[in-house]
């Protein structure tokens, strides 16, 4: 049978033109995803990237501000197949969606089969004097945060600073919040509701969490909002606030605002095409426009039928599912019509490409899709866990939690209020699996129960005993991998275990970045990076050594 994709005249195959706006953390995700499935050269991928760098995890942004990440160390890993090209610094400025064409900032025309918008968001800016019109041209020392250059700007401003002010208590305002105070910084967290991240938390889980930022020496200021950023010759100098303050106007002095208040979908561009858009691009649940079947929209810039809530887990999952849409659409047959249709530049001989090495099948086997998703549906479990880094504070949400769950016939909750010693637990358990956690103050609960909420392991009959005791195999430290089940999982953002991680130092892997470049692990949340190199290190000990190196038999088995 002749290949679909070749000119027979010519012998030729014509690639499958993709064009991704945006490198960001799910543009990334998904030109990598493309790239591991994409193993006969199907594809043609182009990548326009605003920021002028290579891409970077900004879900560690927090703890570059609190000093516990360089910025070196954001880094993830790049396309490097030979076939997709990333174009950093340049921005997508209009979509000709008649000519099937985007035009770069730079004057370039990207010709596509079929776009996807990643193009995700932008910071919410509270609506106050003070601030402008502009949200490009903030007072001197006010900042958002959502790239490199916001963070790199608040770090600086830190050194000549004497107090700052953090407005908005959800998860990102937490942990700058502690991040300042970390660096001894005199901080105040200003929030609207009666608790930081009300969203997550309910009343009691709230109160424990605003005891830890306390013991911190974050100052926490609830129910008042800011009514105005002082601004004098220039430069912020205070915030005024609004609402349940200790006397009518009062303010709170301060160099360094930073504004934590959310975010807002980019969708400038698709409006411009004339693409349906509300809150965020509205999609469909294959990703694709509404209005137009070649365009798809991931990440914080969709409007996906069931909802987002701003996870960078959501937006990978989503680039997951596209790649393997775009990849089955490739190797369907062009049409004969459009094949002979527009210039087709990048022609490749069939077999171009070379065989898939193990670090793509593993990556590709790393990003399947779960247990249990069924054809068409949107399995979200895994997606919405929502996860604080703030050194030894743990707070962890997912699933059926905080103020929002409104009890169902068969669910049953089990809680554990401990105040005192900083720590709240709550279980919610359904059809014998837990549907919902809440965990503030304990960190190995924590993990006990992300790992149960993403794998749907069966719960204890007394779920009372999720509480307390481990129900997973987790992470050893480091410095004991050989107590480690092959199967404990090492990182839990992108389901990569002690097995998987062997597989690659048999494979050659020496370093962490070796290991992250194959299974993305310690490319999410950043928390797993020290038992990583404790693997590795370990693990390729063993190999100069000439011993086998443990598991690693079984995995490669497993992985091919």
């Amino acid at each position: 049978m002749s290949d679909p994709q070749l000119d027979p005249q010519r012998g030729l195959r014509v690639p499958h033109r993709v064009v991704v706006i945006g490198h960001g953390m799910v543009g990334a995700r998904l030109a990598d995803e493309l790239s591991r499935r994409d193993a006969d050269g199907a594809l043609d991928v182009t990548v326009l990237g605003a920021e002028p760098y290579e891409p970077y995890n900004r879900v560690l942004l927090s703890d570059v501000v609190a000093g516990r990440t360089d910025v070196a160390a954001i880094g993830m890993p790049m396309v490097d197949d030979g076939r997709t090209r990333v174009l950093r610094g340049t921005a997508a400025v209009s979509v000709e969606r008649d000519a099937r064409v985007v035009l770069a900032d730079d004057g370039t025309r990207h010709p596509y089969d079929h776009l996807v918008l990643a193009t995700g968001a932008a910071a919410r800016l509270p609506d106050v004097p003070g601030l402008g019109d502009d949200p490009a041209s903030l007072p001197a020392g006010v900042h958002a945060l959502r790239t490199l250059d916001d963070a790199r700007e608040v770090v600086a401003a830190t050194v000549n600073t004497p107090r700052a002010v953090v407005v908005g208590g959800g998860v990102l305002g937490v942990e700058v919040a502690l991040g300042l105070a970390g660096r001894g910084l005199p901080t105040t967290l200003v929030h609207g509701a009666g608790a930081p991240m009300d969203r997550q938390l309910d009343d009691e889980a709230g109160a424990v969490l605003r005891a830890g930022l306390e013991a911190a020496g974050v100052s926490v200021r609830t129910r008042v909002r800011p009514q105005e950023v002082l601004v004098v010759g220039g430069r912020a100098v205070g915030v005024r606030l609004d609402g349940a303050t200790t006397e009518p106007g009062e303010s709170l002095g301060a160099s360094l605002v930073v504004l934590a208040c959310g975010t807002e979908p980019e969708t400038s561009l698709a409006r411009r095409a004339g693409l349906a858009v509300e809150r965020g691009v509205v999609v469909g649940p294959d990703l694709a426009s509404v209005s137009d079947g070649r365009v798809f929209a991931v990440g914080d810039c969709a409007q996906p039928p069931e909802g987002s809530r701003g996870l960078v887990a959501e937006g990978w999952d989503q680039a997951r599912r596209l790649a393997e849409h775009l990849v089955a659409l490739a190797a369907r047959p062009r049409p004969a019509a459009e094949e002979s249709s527009g210039p087709r530049e990048h022609l490749r001989l069939p077999g171009d490409g070379t065989a898939p090495s193990m670090a793509v099948r593993l990556g590709t086997l790393l990003s399947s899709r779960a247990p249990g998703a069924g054809d068409g549906a949107v399995d979200a479990r895994g997606t919405d866990v929502v996860k604080v880094k703030a050194g030894p504070l743990s707070v962890v949400a997912m699933g059926r939690s905080g103020s929002g769950r409104v009890p169902v016939p068969g669910e049953r909750a089990v809680r554990l209020g401990d105040p005192v010693a900083g720590r709240y637990v709550e279980a919610v358990v359904a059809d014998g699996v837990l549907v919902g956690a809440t965990c503030v103050g304990d960190a190995r609960v924590a993990a006990d129960l992300t790992a149960a909420y993403t794998r749907r392991t069966p719960v204890p009959a007394d779920p009372a005993f999720l509480l307390l005791t481990p129900v997973m195999p987790a992470a050893e430290p480091a410095s004991s991998p050989e107590h480690m089940p092959d199967d404990a999982t090492v990182c839990r953002c992108n389901g990569v275990t002690k097995h998987d991680i062997a597989a690659c130092v048999a494979d050659g892997a020496t370093s962490k970045d070796d290991v992250a470049r194959a299974t993305r692990a310690t490319t999410g949340c950043g928390s797993c990076t020290e038992a990583v190199c404790g693997l590795v290190d370990w693990l390729a000990g063993a190999r100069t050594a000439g011993e086998a190196v443990p598991g690693a038999m079984t995995t490669s088995a497993h992985a091919s």
